[in-house]
């Protein structure tokens, strides 16, 4: 063990050999392991802790400092009861009775009962750091006085390093106190909810066009977006086979009553052909309900436009050579003047939303402005979309005049108003729940 100070040259060679050390070191790594090693031939303290911003940044004899070991919070756990007493801001020997009991407990167990506290300054005089250093024998008046003296030294180091102080050492703590008070009085701020959803323009009221028997498509007549009258053309469906179909059914038809007015004119002679006749006027009746079947079929092969309006549909290419089935969609008749938004929101992003909310539709052909709507409808459960995932659909009606149908957006839907922490952490908290289970 080394002894105390007991010569001034000595002292006053080794305490200028600690400065320029400490001045020549490049980087605060190296600073901090001079800090806590190279004092012990001057000073003959045991060991030393390093402590910048409350925590242990450096040991005595150890290359790597483990945050969790008991010696380091110890260090940490006294200096800060020390600080909440005031008694950090002047290098001063430690005095025990000043901490509390599990502390000195830990004191004589951890570490020795001489300790000293060299607080450490940047040039603005701004604490954010120091040394405690601890050996058996208690400190003298001159010890202390040279370890002030170097502490001003080693501070200065470190500023010189490190210009940049943690926020919290920069600051003081009422200002700490009064930035975490505004940020809290922040979070209670008041916020209207919203939330984006891909939307499209679609048609309000308007006819469905399916398909009214199985097939293939042979002709889609009209264009997207096409002005139409009642009656006209749509769709052409192949009907070869359903020719086909009704001619041999009108043939079949001719022979059933062909046959029933010979047995007819045989009745009067022949008692077996009189007895044919209910089972022949039976054929007749369902070769007739064939052939009526037939025709009706090939009657549907052409689709005609039940009320005026605008085709709507994606392509005719899409739907030409196409085997449908009955029920099929194939088009909408819309009027063009009424149109409503139909809105996906996807279920991850669902908040409260009242029949009558705010809706603001930002078109992708307008991004710069928004055209008003209201709900009007909300799905009662989520369906899978064509984006992939599920999602709910809602149903918007526009105040103004309705843009074209078949344009798309994305819609803006306004909810209550919640705290601003609440809108913050609304979605992470959603997704911790959904990790976690909680």
């Amino acid at each position: 063990m080394n002894a105390p100070v007991n010569g001034s040259e000595w002292a006053f060679a080794q305490f200028i050999a600690l400065e320029r050390q400490a001045r020549q070191a490049d980087s605060v790594e190296r600073l901090a392991f001079a800090m806590v090693n190279d004092g012990q031939a001057l000073f003959a303290f045991r060991h030393a802790a390093l402590l910048i911003a409350g925590k242990v940044r450096a040991l005595t004899g150890v290359s790597v400092v483990e945050p969790n070991a008991p010696f380091v919070a110890f260090i940490e756990r006294a200096c800060v009861e020390l600080q909440r007493q005031g008694l950090l801001d002047a290098p001063a020997a430690v005095d025990a009775e000043r901490l509390s009991e599990q502390t000195r407990v830990d004191q004589r167990e951890l570490s020795l009962a001489q300790a000293f506290w060299l607080p450490l300054r940047d040039r603005q005089g701004v604490l954010f750091g120091g040394l405690w250093l601890a050996r058996e024998q208690p400190w003298g008046a001159a010890e202390q006085a040279l370890l002030g003296a170097l502490g001003d030294a080693y501070g200065h180091a470190w500023s010189a390093l490190q210009p940049r102080l943690p926020l919290r050492l920069r600051w003081p703590r009422r200002r700490i106190a009064l930035a975490i008070g505004a940020a809290a009085l922040l979070l209670l701020l008041p916020l209207r909810q919203s939330v984006l959803a891909p939307a499209e323009v679609v048609p309000s009221g308007g006819l469905v066009i399916a398909a009214p028997l199985d097939g293939v498509i042979a002709q889609v007549v009209v264009r997207p977006n096409q002005t139409v009258k009642r009656g006209d053309l749509l769709v052409r469906f192949d009907a070869t086979t359903l020719k086909a179909q009704a001619d041999v059914a009108e043939r079949a038809l001719a022979v059933a009553e062909a046959e029933l007015k010979a047995n007819s004119q045989r009745a009067f002679q022949d008692a077996e052909s009189a007895a044919r006749l209910d089972l022949l006027a039976a054929r007749v009746e369902q070769k007739r309900a064939e052939r009526d079947y037939a025709r009706d079929l090939l009657a549907r092969s052409e689709v005609h436009a039940e009320q005026d309006g605008v085709a709507v549909f994606a392509d005719a290419e899409r739907w030409t050579g196409k085997p449908v089935r009955t029920g099929e969609r194939l088009m909408e008749i819309a009027d063009p003047r009424s149109a409503e938004l139909r809105i996906e929101l996807p279920a991850g992003n669902v908040m409260h939303l009242e029949s009558g909310a705010e809706v603001a539709l930002f078109l992708d052909n307008q991004p710069l402005t928004s055209l008003p709507a209201h709900l009007q409808r909300i799905g009662y459960e989520a369906e899978a979309v064509p984006s992939g995932g599920l999602a709910y659909r809602l149903v918007a009606g526009f105040d103004e005049a309705a843009p074209r149908i078949g344009l798309r957006g994305t819609a803006k839907l306004y909810g209550a108003r919640a705290p601003l922490g609440y809108y913050l952490l609304r979605r992470p908290l959603t997704a911790l729940r959904q990790t976690l289970g909680l």
